[in-house]
């Protein structure tokens, strides 16, 4: 296929991608994150871009757009109130030196191994969104001490081995910690401008095959998919939003959750290469 026509079929799929993670965003409050890796491993795949390096293409590239959908919820969030500042000045150092290691050991790794993380940690994620309680508590309140050394960096790097932001891991951690959804939510995408902004400088300077890469990919992101994805989810998240007014979000995210779950047992199954 010519670079045009590979490159205008690339725009068409990622134009798709960006308009579907913007609604689930909008609609349900997911972080991208755990839409858009599965969603570029096989946009990417497909368009013949494969290789052993594949999986932090798509790490670092959905961590870029984390920057910026991150940072612009942060904003919002923060003008209403929401933003918790103390949790985020206790837990930064931990969540930022969890991300560079995540970047370490993202770099070694084989797509085949990514891919199984990522498989097994979906559906935890998948788990608890169709089956997570908001009365569950393990304190009432956030940890000090040796509880938030070890989790902060946890969060960190779970977080940048499956190329999503601070929500899927930190809001039910501050769940279980009696902090209110609201600020959780809100907190947590601090947690998310975080973990992208060192992993992503970092992934710039990984060495990517050259044959493996889509065009305009600078280290492991592509600049292509960052901009298209930023653009449609600016577009369609606000359509999400008003979709979530006209319906009950609750069954929704049940929806998601088995949508999810299905998605991580894929990435599994080929793994495996089953």
């Amino acid at each position: 296929m010519p670079e045009t026509g590979l490159l205008l079929q690339m725009l068409a799929m990622l134009l798709a991608i960006g308009a579907f993670a913007g609604v689930l965003a909008g609609l349900l409050g997911v972080g991208g994150g755990i839409v858009l890796v599965p969603a570029f491993f096989y946009a990417f795949q497909t368009l013949g871009y494969g290789g052993p390096q594949l999986m932090q293409l798509c790490l670092a590239t959905s961590l870029a757009t984390i920057i910026v959908t991150s940072v612009r919820s942060v904003l919002s969030h923060n003008k209403k109130g929401a933003v918790d500042w103390d949790i985020l000045r206790g837990w930064w150092p931990g969540i930022a030196i969890g991300s560079g290691l995540g970047v370490l050991v993202a770099s070694y790794l084989h797509t085949d191994v990514l891919q199984a993380l990522f498989g097994v940690l979906g559906m935890v994620i998948g788990a608890y969104l169709g089956f997570g309680r908001s009365e569950w508590r393990l304190g009432d309140a956030m940890p000090h001490g040796v509880k938030r050394a070890v989790l902060s960096p946890s969060v960190g790097f779970l977080s940048v081995l499956m190329g999503i932001g601070g929500g899927s891991f930190g809001v039910p951690l501050m769940s279980l910690y009696n902090t209110p959804i609201h600020r959780a939510v809100a907190t947590a995408a601090g947690f998310g401008v975080i973990i992208a902004v060192p992993s992503v400088a970092g992934f710039l300077f990984l060495d990517v095959d050259p044959g493996h890469r889509p065009p305009y990919t600078i280290g492991a992101v592509n600049l292509v998919a960052f901009f298209v994805v930023i653009a449609m989810t600016l577009v369609t998240a606000p359509w999400g939003v008003k979709l979530a007014h006209a319906m009950d979000p609750k069954p929704l995210k049940r929806v998601f959750a088995v949508f999810l779950t299905l998605v991580a047992l894929n990435m599994l199954r080929k793994a495996l290469g089953w």
